[in-house]
């Protein structure tokens, strides 16, 4: 199949906002992919080359690729970077690059989807002394071959920045369509969710139709998409809302799936990065702290003094992610204590169809608390007196707050629910005193908030010592 028939496809989709239109052009695109490279071509609109977990990215800086475009179509270094801070996309430079090349090639071949996504591996698999030469060498093959439109894409897809618009569920939506009908969507789901990896899933549906989903199941050492939570802005409608609830400490630290094999721990972000080399400590504890076979469990990785034992800001965990150096000594610079709340998967069985409170059992009944992996705190209840109460100790020992989670939910990946309810201190709907209080300082936003500010500091006048003292 030739890859301009998944950039005419492109260029009808970047041309609209709506969910629907983008829904039924990738329908009209996987109906025209033949099924052997329809993992492929799903990759390929995703903006990857491996599903998220295999921790395998493209990943080409820009100034690598504009190197790339001034051997390949003769446009001077000064007018590609002219070009780049004007239009700011990459993709538009290398569209008008290609567009206005200085000397047409006398012998070019039309690039296919197998070939375009072989090139991608190869660039994303090269790694030590040469590997810059061989990511170059392979980005010029396919912009020599390729039409202005075909490498607006092929660089997008490069730098990591495709600009489709398309999130997975919309996928989700146009395979579920493709291969079966809209009623066996939430089935189509469900396969993604179990392996987080569309590229699978497409491919079972094009070889085997719906039938082949049943193929699909959880696997040790393949991260499942996280389940969320719902939030409530008080105890008693939450308590309303499930009735007999398992409240669960909420600690401020960060989400970690744990996936124990007999030879191998592999651990995964809740969003299915690798951090396994990240926490090495935590990694190496589990030998001591599991007992049994093989399984895959939940839990939040807490920064803490080590002196006192109490909880240190979420930042300090923070500062680990992404570390490729160092990391035996950022491990004793910042210390991590993970708290299990879950138990997906063990001796082969998957559990997330099974109650929470069998899951539970199960989780308590093959981790043996050590000194840096512990279970969460949890207190079942239906009292409003009872939820208050562990709330408040909740909060003085440094928590965020408590989940709240039904006995009998099941382990919805991926999915956002009234099953599990989230109740921080912020979302408490009032406060119990009027307070005076003055802006004296902010602290630099991250995220969402960078270039902005991320909170202020706040301070309350001592009339006695006339000065403003920092609230707290």
């Amino acid at each position: 199949m030739e890859y301009s028939k998944l950039v005419e496809i492109y260029e009808r989709i970047e041309a609209t906002t709506k969910r629907l239109e983008m829904t039924d052009l990738l329908v009209e695109l996987f109906k025209a992919v033949p099924p052997e490279i329809i993992d492929k071509a799903v990759y390929l609109t995703q903006g990857r080359v491996y599903p998220d977990y295999a921790g395998i990215e493209l990943g080409l800086a820009e100034k690598l690729v504009l190197k790339t475009l001034n051997f390949t179509t003769g446009v001077s270094d000064e007018r590609l970077e002219s070009l780049w801070h004007e239009l700011g996309d990459m993709g538009l430079v290398a569209e008008q690059a290609v567009a206005g090349k200085k000397q047409m090639s006398l012998f070019s071949e039309k690039l296919t989807v197998s070939r375009v996504y072989q090139n991608f591996a190869d660039i994303a698999r090269a790694a030590g002394g040469g590997s810059q030469d061989v990511k170059m060498r392979k980005l010029a093959e396919l912009l020599h071959d390729a039409t202005p439109k075909e490498a607006k894409y092929i660089i997008r897809t490069v730098v990591g920045k495709m600009r489709l618009g398309i999130a997975d569920m919309t996928i989700v939506d146009a395979l579920a369509v493709t291969f079966g009908d809209k009623e066996r969507r939430d089935d189509v789901e469900r396969a993604y969710n179990v392996s987080s990896d569309l590229g699978e899933v497409s491919k079972a549906l094009a070889t085997k139709g719906m039938a082949g989903l049943s193929d699909i199941h959880l696997k040790l050492g393949r991260p499942i998409r996280a389940m969320l939570c719902e939030r409530l802005p008080s105890l008693a409608e939450i308590i309303e809302k499930i009735g007999l609830t398992i409240l669960e400490y909420k600690y401020d630290g960060l989400r970690m799936q744990a996936h124990i094999g007999e030879k191998e721990t592999k651990i995964f972000s809740r969003h299915l990065e690798d951090i396994t080399e990240q926490f090495p400590e935590i990694r190496d504890e589990f030998r001591q702290a599991f007992k049994g076979g093989s399984c895959i469990v939940e839990g939040e990785a807490v920064p803490i003094d080590t002196n006192t034992g109490e909880f240190r800001p979420f930042q300090e965990v923070s500062r680990r992610r992404g570390r490729k150096y160092e990391l035996e000594v950022m491990a004793l610079d910042y210390p991590v204590h993970l708290f299990l709340f879950d138990c997906l998967y063990s001796d082969g069985t998957d559990l997330t169809m099974k109650p929470l409170s069998e899951r539970r059992a199960t989780l308590e009944r093959l981790i043996q608390s050590s000194e840096k992996i512990r279970l969460s705190k949890t207190l079942t209840t239906d009292k409003v007196e009872e939820a208050q109460a562990f709330f408040d100790e909740a909060i003085e020992g440094g928590c965020e707050g408590v989940v709240a989670k039904a006995p009998g939910s099941f382990y919805e990946a991926g999915a956002r629910g009234f099953q599990w309810i989230k109740y921080k201190r912020d979302y408490k709907s009032e406060m119990t005193d009027t307070v005076d209080l003055v802006i004296v300082g902010a602290f630099s936003g991250r995220g969402k908030r960078a270039g902005t500010y991320g909170a202020l500091l706040m301070a309350t006048y001592d009339k006695k010592a006339d000065i403003f003292r920092q609230a707290s």
